[in-house]
């Protein structure tokens, strides 16, 4: 098929690699603008515009899909279909409109469950036992669209974001060809109203850790936020970000929350959480066994 592709993460790039495999002719790739980045705070290309440019692909960049001119570059391509994987920008209706096999979305939940910017991030925090992914014929509505394909992934115990979303980007990349070369013969699924939830974009402010709750709850926080933002506890005038955990199986014997007890477990609210991964400001991410031999925790956090 003739497509236009739509997405700017590292997400996304599984899905661009495993269409371009597939032999379909990809007539644009669209991203969000270069952001700054770097000490320098140069503009540098998002791992999808560097990955499409490797691959030859034409990229197009624009600020915002609204207005006539933005709906008639896209015309332009002649595309049968779209294919969105965390793109960023709103398709408005009249891009939504353009494809005849419409704008199919790649995302990183079992919809209706987590509808929004952190689906990966969310399903953690909750707790859930499985995630997935939904190939979505999209809408106007925010991810309400019917569903074409969908597969569901575990949850690992002391899997964090970044790795989740690594392995849900490979099956998205698998479920998209197969939904293209499907897609006559696939009945769109309406999504039921029941079991809606919502997933919020996660806000820095929470990224602060707080040892009051349970210990399950402290793992899942610290492993939802890694790599990014990364919970993180102060520590001196640093911020000491954490980056992998798991449940303690240790007693803390009613030690306040906070309190340290060996190596890098901590007191929760109840039970304890032992640390795995960990981050100073300015220095690279590493095993708890490594950090702690250069660094002396206080008696409480």
């Amino acid at each position: 098929m003739r497509l236009v592709f739509m997405g700017t993460p590292d997400f996304a790039v599984p899905a661009l690699d495993a269409l371009h495999a597939a032999g379909h002719a990809i007539a644009a790739v669209y991203c969000q603008p270069r952001r700054p980045a770097g000490r320098g705070q140069k503009p540098r290309p998002g791992a999808v515009e560097a990955r499409a440019l490797a691959l030859g692909l034409p990229v197009e960049a624009p600020a915002t899909l609204r207005g006539p001119e933005a709906a008639a570059a896209f015309a332009a391509h002649g595309a049968e279909a779209a294919v969105v994987a965390a793109y960023g920008l709103i398709l408005p209706p009249a891009i939504l409109g353009l494809p005849p096999s419409g704008c199919l979305n790649i995302h990183a939940s079992l919809l209706p469950r987590w509808r929004g910017a952190a689906p990966v991030q969310r399903a953690i925090l909750a707790g859930d036992a499985e995630t997935g992914v939904s190939i979505m014929r999209m809408e106007a509505g925010l991810d309400t669209g019917p569903v074409l394909l969908s597969e569901a992934l575990p949850i690992g115990p002391e899997e964090t974001a970044g790795e989740l979303a690594a392995r849900l980007a490979r099956l998205g990349a698998r479920l998209i060809v197969t939904a293209l070369e499907c897609l006559p013969g696939l009945a769109p699924v309406p999504q039921p109203a029941e079991g809606v939830t919502w997933a919020a974009k996660i806000d820095k402010a929470e990224a602060r850790l707080d040892w009051t709750r349970p210990a399950a709850a402290v793992a899942r926080h610290v492993n939802a936020l890694s790599p990014l933002p990364g919970a993180w506890v102060p520590l001196g005038d640093e911020r000491l970000k954490l980056l992998r955990a798991r449940v303690a199986d240790r007693d803390p014997a009613g030690a306040p929350p906070g309190t340290v007890l060996s190596g890098f477990t901590v007191a929760c609210g109840e039970g304890a959480v032992e640390i795995l991964e960990a981050q100073r400001p300015g220095r690279r991410p590493m095993p708890a066994s490594e950090l702690l031999r250069g660094l002396a925790l206080p008696g409480r956090l």
